[in-house]
């Protein structure tokens, strides 16, 4: 995912109005969208196989202990199959999409939507369709995760230094990373942390719960803030 040149200090919205209580509700963990890769010269995905599968487990393990701060009941289920897979494969998608688009239109004020520019305005939905992926769960809400790390590659970061020389501004490596919580009533989004310039490297235990912890930051309803330290 590219990002405009100068990006914003907003990294979080909530839906005005919108508050969780502690123990009030039940949430639907949905497992997190990993991508982890090089970033080409020429500035470029490459994925890399084994980096994401280590990002997987490590990103698996911090969830399972920050879980239990998030002040309500957390439901994970295993990945159905059948239609409601390629349903869940396409809400995975779409938040993915969606969360862009809040980072882009309504957290960066160069580029905000005229109806995002209201004060306390953050109103964006995934549709009530989105309730079909929780159907017998019970759940109240679900909790989407998009990782993408890009770690530059030499010839990336050769570039990076002879644009230097020439004072062009070139950068090496981009992580991504957006956790956003759904109404499933509603299939409004009521919670978004997004950040293209997340800490942790996700390759390593440490470094995934460092950037689970920078992800649920702030989360509603927190038994404990889950804040990372800096990048």
């Amino acid at each position: 995912m590219g990002a405009p040149g100068a990006w914003a200090q907003e990294k979080s919205g909530t839906k005005a109005g919108f508050v969780l209580p502690r123990g009030s509700a039940r949430i639907l963990l949905i497992r997190p969208t990993i991508k982890v890769g090089a970033q080409s010269t020429g500035g470029m995905f490459e994925p890399n196989a084994d980096w994401t599968a280590q990002a997987r487990d490590n990103i698996a393990a911090a969830l399972a202990v920050a879980q239990t701060r998030l002040g309500n009941q957390v439901i994970v289920v295993d990945e159905p199959v059948g239609a409601t897979a390629q349903a869940l494969a396409e809400y995975r998608a779409l938040f993915s999409v969606l969360a862009d688009s809040v980072m882009r239109y309504q957290f960066f004020p160069g580029n905000r939507l005229p109806s995002k520019k209201r004060k306390g305005v953050f109103d964006w939905t995934m549709g009530p369709g989105v309730a079909e992926i929780a159907r017998g769960t019970g759940a109240d809400y679900a909790l989407f995760l998009f990782n993408e790390d890009q770690y530059g590659s030499t010839g990336r970061k050769v570039l990076q230094v002879f644009a230097a020389m020439a004072y062009v501004s070139v950068k090496s490596g981009e992580h991504t990373g957006m956790a956003g919580l759904v109404d499933l009533h509603s299939g409004d989004l009521v919670w978004l942390n997004a950040d293209m310039a997340m800490g942790g490297d996700v390759r390593t235990r440490a470094g995934a719960t460092k950037r689970v912890a920078q992800l649920l930051e702030d989360f509603p309803g927190s038994a404990a803030p889950a804040v990372a330290t800096a990048k």
